[in-house]
């Protein structure tokens, strides 16, 4: 059969010739159980996997020959400048000369012809007066130094306060800075707070107001005067039942022992006469400030007349509690 007839044939799909219908399971047999071919030869043109493998590492390796000698370049022309092949001008260094010390020329004066001297006679030579002998006392202890204040301020750096030496501070730890002051003896005898949240409650009392003195380092936020007080105070009784309207009011003063107060609080809370007993507590900008006198509350009252409490206020401890709460200041 002619050749191109044979190709037209074997595509045909009407051709149902028989010989032409290839065996699938023939072919798939011949497949799976003849013997199989392996060749070490590459085709021609086509590069070894190790070949192509040496390729790349050359060329890494020019591309990094070539990144290192462009950034030496860079580095060289960012720290030298500009190569130029004019040379520089040769400086000259010139050893400065040492500049002679100005001396001072002595000049010999005329030597004087000498001559005999006559020795003195021991008669004439005066007798060399030994120098009068000091006198001394003996040595005294140095004298004790005057006290002078120490000054202590609170940790938030606001209140501070000056105490006398020899007395010392000790700090409280708790909701707000507070500190307690003791006297040489270790007796506690003030305390002092800064940053208080404030709390309290108050009552009538018939106050007398033995010393006042306006305490110059503080004002409460709204400008107000702060003064020192040392006060003392009856409790009056409270007459709930009154006739007038229910409103309590004071009927009398009652049998507790009257009560001394010395602190710093408003000017307005330290009146004279029937009066709310007030606060001593004085709102700053960091909070409430408290310092008052801690009297013995095992003691009542802290004095046993009005005129011992006067009598007291002539003793040094007094003048020196005052002289502390009046140095408070705020900043």
């Amino acid at each position: 059969m002619d050749p191109i007839k044979s190709q037209i044939s074997a595509i045909d799909p009407l051709n149902n010739d028989p010989e032409a219908e290839i065996n699938g399971a023939e072919a798939l047999s011949r497949m799976l159980s003849g013997p199989r071919v392996f060749s070490d030869t590459l085709p021609a043109g086509v590069a070894s996997l190790e070949g192509r493998r040496s390729r790349k590492v050359r060329i890494a390796g020019g591309l990094l020959l070539g990144a290192a000698a462009v950034t030496a370049g860079v580095l060289v022309a960012a720290n030298f400048g500009p190569v130029s092949s004019t040379p520089a001008p040769a400086v000259t260094v010139t050893t400065p000369e040492a500049t002679p010390t100005p001396s001072v020329s002595v000049t010999p004066s005329p030597t004087a012809t000498p001559t005999a001297t006559p020795t003195p006679d021991a008669s004439q030579v005066p007798t060399p007066t030994a120098p009068a002998a000091i006198t001394t006392a003996p040595v005294a202890p140095p004298p004790v130094p005057v006290a002078t204040a120490q000054t202590f301020t609170f940790p938030d750096g606001h209140v501070s306060f000056r105490y006398p030496a020899g007395w010392t501070v000790r700090p409280e730890q708790g909701p707000s800075d507070g500190a307690t002051i003791l006297d040489s003896t270790g007796a506690e005898v003030a305390f002092m707070s800064s940053g208080f949240y404030g709390d309290g409650t108050a009552g009538l009392v018939d106050r007398t107001v033995l010393d006042r003195a306006v305490v110059p380092g503080v004002t409460d936020t709204a400008g107000n005067q702060v003064e020192f007080g040392f006060s003392l105070n009856y409790i009056m009784n409270i007459d709930y039942n009154s006739g007038s309207g229910g409103m309590p009011t004071a009927s009398g003063r009652s049998d507790s022992p009257p009560v001394y107060v010395m602190d710093i609080r408003l000017s307005s809370e330290l009146q004279s006469g029937q009066t709310s007993s007030g606060t001593n507590q004085i709102r700053m900008p960091n909070g409430f400030m408290i310092a008052y006198v801690k009297f013995d509350l095992d003691k009542q009252p802290t004095f046993a007349t009005p005129e011992a409490a006067k009598a007291w206020m002539g003793s040094e401890q007094y003048s020196q509690l005052k002289a502390m709460l009046l140095s408070v200041s705020y900043k």
